[in-house]
């Protein structure tokens, strides 16, 4: 597993991934290049991924975000070290926080 600030890259076995991954829309790049994994609403920082490869969404905040990096990657952000990763396919998590009546997505 691998953590960087609010966001859980977990890797998952290609013959473990969930039965909607095939279903699931590529999110495109940004405009520098990169897979954005999560914006910071504050700062406009953003936890991203560089290298070649696919982020799979489902939309909505909770929704299930896969990530397929066939030769591996590294996970960038302004405010924290480089997270180098391996090949494989990883399932993305956002931490998330209740309050009261809700449960939200944490952002920075």
């Amino acid at each position: 597993m691998y953590r960087q600030g609010d966001v859980l890259i977990v890797p998952v076995a290609e013959d473990a991934l969930p039965e909607q991954a095939a279903r699931l829309p590529e999110e495109p790049r940004d405009g520098r290049g990169r897979m954005v994994l999560a914006l910071g609403e504050v700062t406009g920082h953003a936890h991203a991924v560089m290298g070649p490869g696919r982020l799979l969404r489902e939309p909505g905040p909770f929704g299930t975000t896969l990530l397929h990096l066939p030769e591996g990657g590294r996970v960038v952000h302004e405010e924290h070290g480089a997270i180098p990763l391996p090949k494989g396919w990883f399932r993305v998590i956002r931490q998330r926080e209740y309050v009261p009546g809700a449960v939200r997505v944490v952002a920075d």
